[in-house]
């Protein structure tokens, strides 16, 4: 009797131990169950998610394309605006309530509904990507006002009519005169125009904006004049702002009776540049420094005062500017001892700031070519009778500019 109650004990303990691991094992599936009902709905709830986007990128795309247009007036009466299309017509719209019509000034650009041609949207303001390239940023040249030598009165020329404006308006409005517009720099190839451009570049906390007068010459009618608005629309817009235009008579050269067509196209952009520098809008605080070597064939209506208001003049350097520009071009070389400035000043009667330049670089060549890391006087006269070589061929050349 005893051994079948135990039996029966042992069973029901069996039982119970077995109802237990069973309860435990449906506990833990129900657990895998609801873990991987968690990562159902976040994958639901993501697919969800991307259904909707892809349902929004659908609907972009079957909108109607926007035209461009820009705005001539506005209707304050009726809120109306008139605007005038890419296509070329002329419409009055109503603006869209997203787009304030006090934001709606004439010349901005819009963007319209193509079926009921409403304003939309704003539009950035349209740059040629060549015209922003024009910006010097982070490539402006070290060069100082100590690096100019020879040039103080045209320094001071130079600072009076750009720096001081930009630096100190008051003192032109307390005398009561309109500070200068531009300068324009004159003078024989190497003379150091270019060169005191990149100086006010560097000492200037302006925009400084860079054009070579080639690169206005475009070959489509039209797109020299529309580079030269977008350029002067940049330097409004960079504020204050320098605008060197460099070989200006490359479209600045006087206007013939008797043209080719492609001189009717440079004509136009140098209509368009007459417009701007002396057009009925304020530039603000624009300066216009131009340079040139050809100013003898400049056309007239480019030199009048309002347009540049001073023209300097960069002649060939004397002898104590050569002494000065030689001090300059020396003092970063290894030389030996003290050089006889006043001898090579009396060899380099006729040389330009540029031919100085290019005897310091030659006496460099003289002495590496002795494998001597030192340069000795002697390579400076080498320098001086290669390059016054050349210098005297174009000496009736540079009388006429000087």
């Amino acid at each position: 009797m005893t051994t079948t109650k135990e039996r029966r004990k042992k069973e029901e303990t069996k039982d119970e131990e077995y109802l237990i691991t069973y309860t435990r094992h449906l506990e833990k599936r129900l657990r895998n169950l609801e873990t991987e009902k968690q990562l159902l709905d976040a994958e639901r709830l993501r697919l969800e998610q991307e259904l909707h986007s892809l349902r929004n990128e659908i609907d972009r795309l079957r909108e109607p394309p926007l035209v461009s247009a820009t705005v001539i007036d506005t209707l304050n009466d009726s809120g109306k605006v008139i605007v005038k299309s890419s296509t070329g017509p002329s419409f009055v719209v109503n603006a869209s309530r997203k787009v304030r019509n006090e934001k709606l000034t004439p010349g901005l650009r819009v963007a319209l509904n193509q079926r009921t041609f409403a304003i939309m949207e704003l539009l950035p303001t349209k740059l040629d990507p060549f015209v922003k390239g024009m910006e010097v940023i982070d490539s402006i040249p070290d060069i100082s006002y100590e690096d100019i030598g020879g040039l103080e009165d045209q320094l001071q020329e130079v600072r009076e009519t750009v720096e001081l404006p930009l630096l100190k308006p008051e003192l032109f409005k307390k005398v009561g005169i309109e500070p200068p517009k531009g300068v324009l720099l004159y003078g024989a190839p190497g003379t150091g125009k270019t060169l005191l451009a990149k100086a006010v570049a560097h000492e200037t906390e302006a925009t400084f904006i860079r054009i070579i007068g080639s690169e206005l010459v475009q070959k489509f009618i039209g797109e020299g004049a529309r580079l030269v608005r977008e350029i002067f629309n940049l330097a409004k817009e960079k504020a204050p702002t320098i605008l060197f235009i460099d070989e200006l008579d490359a479209i600045g050269s006087q206007r013939l009776k008797i043209a080719t067509s492609g001189d009717r196209e440079v004509q136009r952009t140098l209509m368009q540049l007459l417009s701007e520098l002396d057009g009925f809008e304020q530039r603000g605080d624009v300066k216009i420094i131009g340079a040139t070597n050809r100013v003898d064939i400049l056309d007239p209506a480019l030199l009048r005062p309002g347009r540049f208001d001073r023209m300097i003049d960069f002649p060939i350097p004397d002898d104590k500017a050569r002494n000065a520009i030689f001090r300059i071009h020396t003092r970063s070389l290894n030389s030996e001892g003290n050089l006889n400035f006043r001898k090579l000043v009396e060899l380099t009667d006729g040389a330009t700031g540029a031919d100085i330049k290019a005897i310091c670089t030659e006496a460099g060549m003289f002495a590496i070519r002795k494998d001597s890391e030192v340069i000795v006087e002697a390579d400076f006269l080498d320098a001086v009778n290669k390059v016054m070589n050349k210098v005297k061929d174009k000496a009736v050349e540079s009388r006429l500019y000087s």
